[in-house]
Formats: structure tokens, sequence, C-alpha cells
């Protein structure tokens, strides 16, 4: 079982940063891919990026430039730092896990781009 827990939402203006994090616990192994989905308000919820375990990183092509995901395996710690945000950043930002064909979310963190 895992536990993922994000922080670091919050609101900020149009071109600002923010910078997301996730803590894992649990039974985490040594092969997995950690990422971000976000869902905006009467939305799907869409992928946003991920990491592997070796550093295999990729974007969705609305936040490739602007956001950097990273993690640190050693104490499964997954990074997400927002930069130039725009309006339609505004969403509920999940952390997933996945690890031997099982899914893990934690229980997002708001994200609000506004001025």
């Amino acid at each position: 079982q895992v536990t993922l827990v994000e922080s670091g939402g919050g609101l900020v203006q149009p071109g600002g940063s923010l910078r997301l994090s996730c803590a894992a616990s649990g039974t985490i192994f040594s092969a997995n891919v950690m990422g971000w989905y976000r869902q905006a308000p009467e939305k799907q919820r869409v992928w946003v990026a991920s990491i592997t375990t070796d550093s295999i990183i990729n974007y969705s092509e609305s936040v490739k430039g602007r956001f950097t995901i990273s993690r640190d395996n050693a104490k499964n710690t997954l990074s997400l730092q927002m930069n130039n945000l725009k309006p339609e950043d505004t969403a509920v930002y999940y952390c997933y896990l996945i690890q031997r064909g099982s899914n893990s979310w934690g229980q997002g963190t708001q994200v609000t781009v506004s001025s």
C-alpha cells in the first residue's frame, strides 16, 4: 500500500511560479513511475508530466518549457516546478505512482492562477 501526500498549491498571479511536492510512503519498489495529473473545474483529469526512477521524463505539450518535474528516489519525493503560470493552469493537481501494475493517487492540491 502506498500513500501520497501533495503540498505546495495556492493562489498565484499569471506569470508567477509555484512548486508542488509529493511525498510517498509505504511499500515502494525500486522501479516505478511518478507523475502529475490535473483536473480543472467540470473537466476531465488530464496527464501533466511523469518521471521514472531512472529519470526518463515526459511532459504534456501544454506545460512543456514551463514546468519541470523532478524526484528524489532516496526520499521518495516528487516535485513539480511550475513557471510562467497561466489562468488555464488552474486545477487540482494530483500526484500518482505506478508500480507493478498498481496505481496510487494523492488527495490533490489546488492551484489557482488569477489576478
